[in-house]
């Protein structure tokens, strides 16, 4: 199974990922793949894991490169978030560009038992970007348009409510 949480800044996606995931039985695994850059990136990812200490997930962390993850079968697989790493492939000099994107995807899919992936939701913050930065959102757009089409179910939080755009809530 493989189910997309989709959603703004601060809107709720996160924890509603992670209580998803909590409902499901079995191993859980949190892949972070926030890069720490800097001190901001440190503090962010102190936070998250205080937040879900006590949650059961064992964190993994990786910021390109899904495809060569070796995970254990049958597990039920958190990534955090499709955002970073889709940064992370496209400007990390460890990065395979955006083929790399999917193709972790499909690893993880083959490998996992449920699937979770949450993703921002772009292009309602603004209208003018530099080169750059439309590259990055045009790329996340397009990951998130094929992750949509595979996934059993799409949930867009707002507001901390869920919105199932496709399927409905399993577990």
């Amino acid at each position: 199974m493989f189910t997309l949480v989709i959603g703004g800044a601060a809107s709720g996606k996160s924890e509603y990922a992670e209580s998803w995931v909590m409902r499901l039985p079995g191993r859980r695994i949190y892949l972070a793949t926030m890069k720490p850059w800097d001190e901001e990136c440190r503090a962010r990812i102190a936070r998250h894991r205080r937040l879900r200490q006590d949650k059961g997930f064992e964190t993994v962390e990786r910021y390109t490169n899904l495809s060569g993850l070796e995970l254990p079968a049958g597990t039920n697989i958190l990534l955090e978030c499709m955002s970073n790493l889709t940064a992370n492939e496209l400007y990390d000099p460890e990065g395979g560009g955006k083929e790399a994107i999917l193709l972790g995807i499909d690893a993880l899919l083959g490998r996992g038992r449920h699937l979770t992936i949450v993703t921002n939701e772009v292009f309602s913050g603004g209208t003018a970007y530099g080169a750059d930065t439309l590259r990055y959102l045009e790329t996340l757009a397009r990951v998130n348009r094929a992750l949509a089409s595979r996934a059993d179910t799409v949930a867009e939080i707002v507001c901390g409510l869920p919105n199932f755009l496709k399927g409905g809530p399993q577990p």
